[in-house]
């Protein structure tokens, strides 16, 4: 079931209605329920292993729980315990969606010796939403024993704190001391508030806009050029790179938005998954603004794990490179993630490095460094480098990307920006005009929120309220004229669910 599809229109108001209308007591069950029922449409099976990772999770936990910490026999059998429950749902996660990649890079090997390929008949499906529910559960694991949260011993609500249906698919990668915290907290009635529902329903419109009017039609841009970059050049390949990083801002954030927006009409406040990304002035900070739930959780249990910058110069240089690996890792099984994911470590590094020699040269050209020429530069040279590492990430293979940057660096077409050729990649000129208002409205919000550190709908809820259903009856009526639009476009599927 999409966040873009009929049934979750139907399903959403459903739930919402049902949850307002029984007694308090019973509402975490009906939450339940309908997570499981939501996640299970896609295919009942999957829902033995959700149950499986929430089981092994929720027992590991109650098991670390009773050990004394201070003992050293029982110190060792905390970690004991600990590995064998990381053990086991990376285990699980592995099984599903790397057994295909380890196979395929072993035979590659084994090709170059002249032996036979392992040959295994490999058709199970990855189920979806795996890598994102066993994050939450490991986040939790990892918490409860290193005693920052209290192991649940609720069975159901742990379940409804692994599966909650707003975030279970693409997140946000939630953590215990943030939703758990909430669903324990019994003193909040989570009564009908106006406002507040006012304010998720305002928030889920605009990922409804970013998804519908802009990323599934940008992303015709982006398909075209990958699926025949010899059929452009320079100025061609460079705006479908630049198309596919905006269709997957739109894209994720906008499953983020609706996520956020759906749990605050229940009463629920999730994990804000970005900030302005595309304003950030270094590679650093745009992943200080670019799914942020999955930097700080790499950051907690991957870096900091390591060693962090607790260490030498150069160890901390390998955490990052490693940290980063481990984000591409996670992302596919394919080379071209983990190339991605190693490219923004090396930025990270070379930032660092290069950082006293940028600080010097501003010193003696008596650069204004809190201009706005200086700051846009900054934000430009770094949107062209996350821009170039989506290129890997957006690729087929490592051989297709480095065909698609070669192209792109060496067949020069400047006449394309005169002849008309750049309304042949998939678009026609009507919808492309239809792309750039869209494309304006996102600049100009992104723009207030980033000057006015609030999100839409607070700037929203404090306008004049002719002013805000003007507002709101336009998103309306663009998502549904421009969202669903001629023979052979539909609403494609959100770009993180098959991660």
């Amino acid at each position: 079931m999409l966040f873009n599809s009929i049934d979750f229109l139907i399903f959403f108001p459903a739930v919402l209605l049902v949850y307002f209308i029984v007694p308090h007591r019973i509402r975490p069950t009906w939450l339940l329920l309908s997570s499981y029922y939501f996640y299970m449409s896609w295919n009942p099976v999957h829902g033995i292993l959700l149950l499986a990772v929430t089981a092994v999770t929720y027992l590991g936990a109650r098991l670390l729980q009773r050990m004394d910490c201070e003992r050293g026999k029982k110190k060792r059998n905390k970690k004991i315990i600990l590995v064998a429950e990381v053990i086991a749902v990376i285990g699980m996660l592995g099984y599903f969606k790397y057994t295909g990649f380890f196979l395929d890079s072993i035979n590659v090997v084994l090709a170059k010796f002249c032996i036979a390929p392992v040959e295994i008949e490999w058709n199970i499906a990855l189920p979806i939403g795996i890598s994102f529910y066993t994050l939450t559960a490991l986040g939790y694991l990892i918490d409860v024993y290193r005693g920052k949260a209290e192991a649940e011993h609720n069975f159901l609500r742990y379940a409804l704190f692994v599966s909650f249906f707003p975030q279970i698919l693409s997140g946000p990668i939630e953590r215990s001391t943030n939703l758990l915290r909430q669903l324990r907290d019994s003193s909040i009635k989570r009564n009908w508030n106006t406002e507040r529902i006012a304010s998720g329903f305002i928030t889920m419109l605009w990922g409804f806009f970013l998804k519908l009017v802009i990323a599934d039609r940008i992303a015709v841009i982006a398909d075209t050029t990958f699926g025949r970059p010899e059929c452009y050049g320079t100025f061609g390949l460079v705006l479908g790179a630049v198309s596919y990083g905006i269709q997957i801002y739109c894209d994720f954030s906008s499953y983020s938005l609706i996520a956020l927006g759906a749990a605050k009409t229940l009463g629920f406040d999730l994990i804000n998954n970005f900030e302005t990304p595309y304003f950030a002035q270094s590679v650093t900070e745009f992943w200080h603004r670019w799914h942020i739930s999955l930097s700080t959780w790499l950051r907690d249990y991957v870096y900091i794990s390591m060693g962090g910058n607790r260490c030498s110069k150069w160890h901390q240089y390998w955490n990052i490179l490693v940290t980063f690996m481990v984000s591409g890792l996670w992302h596919g099984a394919n080379w071209t993630f983990l190339i991605w994911g190693a490219l923004h470590g090396f930025y990270q590094i070379l930032e660092k490095e290069l950082r006293p020699v940028v600080r010097k040269i501003n010193g003696y050209c008596h650069t204004k460094t809190a201009s706005f020429g200086y700051r846009f530069a900054k934000a430009a040279v770094t949107f062209a480098l996350v821009d170039f590492a989506w290129i890997f990430f957006r690729a087929d293979s490592v051989k297709q990307a480095l065909y698609y940057v070669k192209r792109m660096i060496s067949f020069c077409d400047m006449w394309s920006l005169f002849d008309g050729s750049l309304y042949t990649m998939g678009l026609d000129v009507q919808e492309i005009h239809i792309l750039m208002i869209g494309l304006t409205g996102l600049i100009v919000v992104d723009c207030l929120q980033y000057l006015k550190q609030k999100k839409l709908a607070e700037l929203l809820m404090g306008q004049w309220c002719v002013f805000r259903w003007a507002i709101l009856i336009c998103l309306i009526v663009n998502c549904i004229v421009f969202g669903y639009y001629g023979q052979g476009f539909e609403s494609a599927n959100f770009i993180y669910l098959q991660f």
